[in-house]
């Protein structure tokens, strides 16, 4: 059965990725774990960690990305919220002999997780939901 065992990352869109680290960094003290870009989704991202969750803070690189319509149409703020689960990919059977609404059909690969976008945000009160498995890697 899915089953959601934790929260593995909070991401949230913002305008300039600049300006948010120095307000995240400046205000709450949070240090910097790694800042990446992910070409597939057309982000510049920076990841903290708080305990065992992560926070994303996600620039598009891409007029065309879904991070920057979302803020075009919402303003910056919380993106997606990251479920970790045994397995992504049993996890989407699942939901699909459920008969529920898939954005992603079969996992995408990134950073050493399987991940996928499960329900469309209006599904799950205006917040994209992911699940994921793996362990985060950002030399992979």
């Amino acid at each position: 059965m899915l089953k959601a065992k934790k929260i593995d990352h909070i991401c949230i869109a913002v305008k300039s990725l600049a300006e948010a680290r120095k307000a995240y960094e400046e205000t709450l003290g949070l240090e910097l774990a790694v800042e990446y870009v992910a070409q597939g989704e057309k982000i510049r991202v920076a990841r903290y960690y708080l305990s065992d969750v992560a926070l994303e803070l996600m620039e598009s690189t891409d007029p065309s990305s879904d991070v920057a319509r979302f803020i075009r149409k919402k303003g910056e703020g919380i993106f997606l919220i990251s479920y970790r689960v045994d397995d992504v990919a049993a996890g989407l059977d699942e939901l699909k002999d459920k008969g529920k609404t898939l954005i992603d059909e079969t996992p995408r690969h990134l950073m050493g997780n399987r991940y996928a976008f499960v329900m469309p945000p209006k599904e799950m009160c205006g917040v994209l939901t992911e699940i994921l498995d793996g362990e985060f890697d950002p030399e992979a």
